[in-house]
């Protein structure tokens, strides 16, 4: 089955939206400037990928974004051809690479070079201010801008709540995401049977997604029978059976470097589900529909949280850490809890507002063991509720009324 994506979205308003957006949150909360190193904020500022998963490790290419004046994406050396047409970026320069891999005994000397990099921006394009927002940085780095008279702050804050709230853009490269994989789940789902391992029926999506322009899988959570539970078991080297439960969560930063995240678990072989096999699912089906019906703009955190769906006993305390979060480039803010776990000093209030997109969450396994059943819906939240992106088929053989 094919999933049918919109049209791509125009390259250079989706890059300059975002920037908008971000420069926006930067006011907002007074932060007169951002430098970002983690690869998704440096592509949300400024549309610019470049070998993300070893920036995930390698603090070796960063962008410094104020909240008016030029945008300076310090690129890895020998890449600085890449973005030379970005209209989101006014400057590229090389980056220093503060790690003790990169640099070794250097580390002091590289991190005061740095350090004078971004006070020189900042007193070139921040006259006056000393205050700076940083995130993923050496902490020698860090002390080093210290002593050069600037204020650190938190870059994460304006960051996450300007990926929060959708442009246009984003929406068409979210949904053209989730469709490329909704395809690529049906191919995984047509490649179930007894025999095959997890490991490959896992690559079936990780090859379709890379083909289409995907970025990477962020997880392996692809289990098998009772493998199944607890959750958050990683892909393996296990053949399937007949009769057993396949689950599966998506998590493929895709097309666009956009987030889908949906789950679906699935039967293998040709034969029904068992009455407990039916029970599982149909209690994830109705947690995840029940707890869908309570977003709506304006409505807050905690009032989700206290009118979600209440898990069974035998199942709370294998559940899903969230009822909810947010999808953008990853997964991102918001969190939303279980009311059981709700602390006021650990979790957080806020407010669903419209363009947010979010993935909500369902793992059904009992405490005692067996399988186990993992469902998400990704959805759009539009004026009037929301609009749903996932909407890849669930299994009439655990819905239906025959055994």
């Amino acid at each position: 089955m094919e999933f049918v994506a919109p049209p791509a979205p125009d390259e250079n308003a989706l890059r300059l939206g975002r920037l908008a957006r971000l420069r926006a949150s930067l006011r907002e909360f007074d932060v007169p400037a951002v430098v970002l190193h983690d690869p998704h904020n440096v592509r949300y500022a400024t549309g610019a990928r470049n070998m993300i998963p070893f920036l995930l490790r390698n603090p070796a290419r960063y962008v410094f974004v104020p909240q008016e004046g030029p945008v300076v994406l310090f690129e890895f050396e020998g890449c600085e051809h890449l973005e030379k047409d970005n209209p989101a970026i006014d400057e590229i320069r090389i980056s220093k690479t503060v790690s003790y891999v990169a640099r070794g005994p250097l580390m002091a000397e590289t991190a005061k070079a740095w350090a004078d990099d971004i006070a020189g921006l900042m007193r070139s394009h921040c006259p006056g201010e000393q205050r700076i927002g940083l995130e993923r940085i050496d902490s020698g780095a860090v002390a080093c801008l210290r002593d050069a008279g600037f204020e650190i702050l938190d870059a994460q804050h304006p960051v996450e709540r300007a990926r929060s709230i959708k442009t246009p853009e984003e929406i068409i490269c979210s949904k053209r995401s989730v469709a490329c994989v909704m395809t690529g789940e049906w191919k995984l789902r047509d490649a179930i049977r007894p025999g095959i391992s997890e490991n490959e029926l896992w690559s079936v999506l990780h090859s379709h997604v890379i083909a289409n322009n995907a970025d990477y899988i962020e997880t392996r959570l692809l289990t098998s029978g009772e493998r199944t539970n607890p959750w958050f078991q990683e892909t393996g080297t296990r053949l399937l059976n007949a009769g057993e439960i396949v689950a599966h969560d998506t998590d493929v930063v895709g097309p666009h470097g956009y987030y889908a995240d949906f789950s679906r678990s699935f039967l293998c072989g040709d034969g029904l589900p068992s009455v407990a096999q039916k029970t599982l699912y149909r209690l994830a089906f109705e947690q995840i529909h029940h707890n869908m019906e309570l977003i709506k703009p304006g409505r807050s955190f905690r009032e989700i949280t206290e009118a979600a769906w209440v898990i069974p006993e035998a199942f709370y305390a294998r559940r899903y850490y969230l009822l909810m979060h947010g999808t953008g480039l990853t997964g991102e803010y918001p969190y939303i809890v279980q009311d059981a776990d709700y602390d006021a000093g650990v979790n957080y209030d806020g407010v669903i507002e419209t363009n947010m997109i979010l993935s909500v969450e369902s793992y059904i396994g009992h405490e005692e063991g067996g399988e186990g059943v993992k469902l998400e819906q990704q959805v759009l939240v539009t004026e009037n509720g929301i609009e749903l992106m996932s909407d890849f088929p669930f299994e009439d053989g655990f819905l239906s009324a025959e055994i």
